[in-house]
């Protein structure tokens, strides 16, 4: 019902920068909050960004001030600005949305994206 694409991912060098993109389709009657989370190998998925419909965000501790999140909510869409990349930043990023759905009945739940490829490396 609910399709979520992420773009954006390559190859950069430390200290460059990267933007991903992630678009929501499908039946979607409102999204409460979107989100990227981040798997690197042999390694838990974590949380790296939110952004809630109000506008509100929250980080790891990790990206603070060098990753920004934003959404267009008219379009479905949230980003991922990624400044000062490090070779710790190397992982899968998969974008996550909390969305409500109305057919066939009102459902909230989350949806997640196939994932795009981050690495950081000289």
């Amino acid at each position: 019902q609910v399709q979520l694409v992420e773009s954006g991912g390559g190859l950069v060098q430390p200290g460059g920068s990267l933007r991903l993109s992630c678009a929501a389709s499908g039946r979607i009657f409102s999204i409460n909050d979107m989100g990227w989370y981040r798997q690197a190998p042999g390694e838990q998925r974590e949380l790296v960004a939110t952004i809630s419909s109000d506008g509100s965000t929250n980080y790891a501790d990790s990206v603070q001030g060098r990753f920004t999140i934003s959404g267009d909510n008219v379009k479905n869409m949230v980003y991922l600005q990624m400044n000062s990349l490090k070779p710790e930043d190397t992982a899968v990023y998969y974008c996550n949305a909390r969305v409500t759905t109305i057919r066939p009945i009102r459902t909230t739940r989350g949806y997640w994206g196939q994932g795009t490829q981050v690495t950081v490396s000289s």
